[in-house]
This record gives C-alpha cells, structure tokens and sequence, in this order.
C-alpha cells in the first residue's frame, strides 16, 4: 500500500514538472500586487441617478417659490423610497403641520386598537314593557364611536320597533361616550338620538340622509315623553336591549381622512388619552426622535402643532408595516386615506396628482400640507409642507412637485381591500344585535 502511495505522489510531481512553463533556475513566480477591492470596477454600485434627479426637482421648485417671495427656509420636504433619501428640505425641523397630525392619530389608533376594532353603544331599559311600551328609562352606554350618525340612529331605532318597542315613558339617560353627529357633548347628542328615533320629528337633513340608505329601510317609530340627561353609571336594575357594533375602526379612519373631520380626530385623541401620549406613541412606533413632533390636539388645528417632513413619511410607513403585519384583510395606507382616481370627494377632489397617489392633507391660513406615497416599485413616500399663501398656489405647486417628482418611476396598480367591503355601510343593521325578552 505504502509502495502505491509512494508511486502516486512521484507520478503528480512528474506531470507537474513537464507541465511547469517556469522550471527551476529560469524564472520565479511573482507575488500579486494587492489593491482595495472596493475600487474594482466589479464591486462599484450603479449610482441611483432618481435620487439626484428628484434633488434637482425639489431645489428647482423651491427657487420658484423663492421667486414668488416665499421664504426657502419656512417650506419643509422629504421624499423617501424604501431606505434611499431622495429629495429633503428642512427634513427634520418640525414644522407646522395642520391636519397632517391626523397621521399621528391614524398611527396611534391603529397600535392601540387594531384596523378591525368597533366601537358599542349599548341600549338598556328599566322598568318593565308593556305592550310596546317602557314604563322605565332608556339607557345609552357609549364608548366612543366617533362615526354614529343619522343613518346609525335609524338603524338603531328600527332595532327597538323590532324588539316591539313603540315608546319611552321615561327619560333617555346616556354616559358621557356617547357621541352622534360628530357632537361630544352627551346630552346634545341625546337630544340628536331622540330625534332620529321618531320620524315624525325628522328635519330635513334627516330625512336627505335617510335616501341614502338601501331601499326599503323603514322609518322608526319611537315616542318618547322624558328629557335626555347624562349619567356617570349604569343603573343596578338596568336590562340590555340591544348591542350596537361600529363601522370597524379602519373604515371610521378612512372617513375621518378622507373629510379630514376634525371632530372626529379629537375624539380618537381623547380616548387614546390626548395629544401628548399621541406624540409620544407615534414617534416610539415609526421610530424618529420625539423631538420631531409636538401636539396640542389630535386635529392639527392651530399652528402649534408641529411635525418634521421626515417624522410625517416615517409614521405613512409605520402605518403600512402595521397593517401588513397585524391586518391580512388591508392592503395598505391606501385603505385609510383618500387616493387619487378612486376617490372623488374630500381632500382629494379637484388634486392634480399622480394616479393611485394617496394623500394626507392640512390646510391652515398659512399653511397647505400635503403628504402621502406614489404606487412605485419602491413605494415613493412624500411630505411636503408649505408656509405662507395663497394657499391655492401653493397646492397647485404641489401637483406639480408630485408630478414631475415620479416621472423616472413605474407606476403600479395599487390594490384596494377595505371598500370592497360591503358590509360596511352606515346604517347596516347587521350589526345590531338584540336581546330578545321573554
């Protein structure tokens, strides 16, 4: 074996000796020179020539706007695609933001609560029913819906007629979450509650809501003879009738941005504890420093609301990675916010801008926000804040902005889940659920 070994190794060594174009004696290897690999032409990147080109963009439209009289250092811009810094100015000074702090709320509601979260507004009585008739009181135990409106109190009434109920002897008696018609106030939006119970007391504006509802929903019948008053608890001897379930807190968003309701956003920011911990949870969640947001109010009224262009796209992609991660049933942020060539009222109405672009927007008197993501490939993030007026201009140079902002990009069809939703009507009676005495 060893002889075989012996005879291999002088064989290789034979071969190798006949095959050397160096022998011994005549040349000598050299050893290689050594150089930086990142300087081979082999591991060189491309350069990503949008980024500067969209740099160019944004300097050229700020110039325009310096040439307007509009002071350069007062208009805020991020652009961003996945982890690619396209375009910034003043990108992270918080800025005044107007209704851009909905995203804030948007963001916030989202981590507390989830995109298929409702709201109850439960219905109890005391006393007994005889023969369609409560010799007690009727109870509304809210807990914040901010969309119960005209067609949810219809629904709500025909529920008691179906139930068998014709009239309150007593009072109507709510806690003080229960909101109607955008009013937090609990005995006014009692007194809006009675009212949509009995058609014969419908104003017009009832009667103008109701058309909206599916042919052959019937006109409720519920008298009542007490006042409304709002109570601190619930009586001891107090008996559900019904559980009502809001529209899930995905569509309650939408509709809160797509109209940019102001009334509606503060009272997600009250039940989420105001606009301190808003703040706090929304630069915690999309990960940028607090310094970058500071909030007085979850509707951006005021000018002191201030947010930075880069903390606005920060929180839109925040609200994305939520949805794609906790709700299958979404696609993306453009089932919150109105999106261009979809929707056709609110905020959106009358904008120039890229198709499928969605959009968050904040007027003030000096200020026109405007921020969003174009449907790329990279998914193209923007905010831009702009101070000063007319504000009209300034959402025409938006449009503008945007526009030519997405000209070296591929738009992609965007994916809409939520309003194939129909089930998610105002006024559905679905989700009514009642509690059938014997």
């Amino acid at each position: 074996m060893l002889d075989l070994l012996v005879l291999s190794v002088t064989s290789v060594t034979t071969w190798f000796n006949w095959f050397n174009p160096f022998p011994p004696g005549k040349a000598d290897l050299q050893p290689l020179e050594f150089f930086p690999w990142e300087q081979s032409a082999v591991f060189k990147l491309p350069e990503f020539n949008r980024d500067r080109l969209s740099q160019t963009i944004v300097d050229n439209y700020l110039q325009k706007l310096t040439q307007q009289g509009f002071n350069r250092d007062r208009q805020g811009i991020w652009v961003q695609s996945g982890w690619d810094i396209s375009a910034s100015n003043l990108g992270k000074i918080p800025l005044p933001a107007a209704s851009l702090s909905k995203i804030a709320t948007t963001l916030t509601a989202l981590s507390e609560w989830g995109a298929n979260h409702q709201f109850t507004t439960d219905v109890y009585f005391t006393g007994e029913i005889n023969h369609g008739v409560v010799t007690g009181d009727l109870i509304i135990q809210g807990t914040g819906d901010p969309l119960f409106v005209w067609e949810e109190a219809i629904a709500l009434g025909n529920a008691l007629n179906q139930l068998g109920i014709k009239e309150i002897l007593g009072n109507i008696l709510v806690t003080d979450k229960f909101y109607m018609n955008f009013e937090s106030q609990s005995v006014t939006a009692g007194k809006l509650l009675q009212q949509a119970l009995n058609q014969s007391l419908w104003s017009s504006e009832i009667s103008q809501q109701y058309q909206q509802m599916p042919i052959g929903t019937k006109h409720p019948e519920v008298i009542t003879k007490g006042q409304v008053k709002q109570i601190k608890q619930l009586p001891i001897n107090a008996q559900l009738l019904i559980n009502h379930r809001s529209l899930p807190l995905a569509e309650i968003l939408r509709q809160m941005n797509i109209y940019s309701n102001n009334q509606m956003a503060q009272m997600l920011a009250d039940l989420l504890g105001g606009a301190d911990i808003i703040a706090q949870s929304a630069a915690k969640i999309a990960g940028f420093p607090q310094a970058e947001i500071k909030l007085v109010n979850g509707s951006g009224l005021g000018e002191e609301n201030k947010i930075s262009p880069r903390a606005v796209c920060q929180m839109l992609m925040a609200i994305d990675r939520l949805l794609q991660q906790h709700d299958s049933d979404l696609a993306n942020i453009a089932d919150l916010f109105p999106t261009a060539s979809k929707d056709f009222v609110g905020t959106v109405k009358d904008r120039g801008l890229p198709k499928g672009t969605t959009i968050k927007t904040g007027t003030l008197d000096n200020v026109s926000a405007i921020a969003g993501v174009i449907p790329t490939s990279d998914r193209l993030y923007f905010s831009i804040i702009n101070y000063g007026r007319p504000v009209n201009y300034l959402r025409q140079q938006q449009d503008n902005l945007l526009n030519q902002l997405v000209q070296p990009w591929q738009l992609i069809p965007n994916n809409f889940n939520l309003t194939q939703k129909n089930n998610w009507d105002l006024g559905n009676p679905q989700r009514n659920q009642l509690n059938t005495l014997n």
